[in-house]
């Protein structure tokens, strides 16, 4: 079963992103280096905790 995952940038904090995963064949978490609207750049973005 897939659930909602948000991205947090680890910058500023903010969360910019969501996306859909799998959490029982990948439990751990994602991290991606997308881009920011905040800080204007590419940078690292964790799956947040629930």
């Amino acid at each position: 079963m897939r659930e909602p995952i948000q991205f947090q940038c680890t910058e500023c904090q903010r969360i910019n992103y969501t996306s859909m995963k799998d959490k029982k064949k990948h439990p751990e978490r994602i991290e991606l280096k997308k881009y920011c609207r905040f800080c204007r750049k590419h940078i690292l973005h964790r799956e947040l905790k629930k």
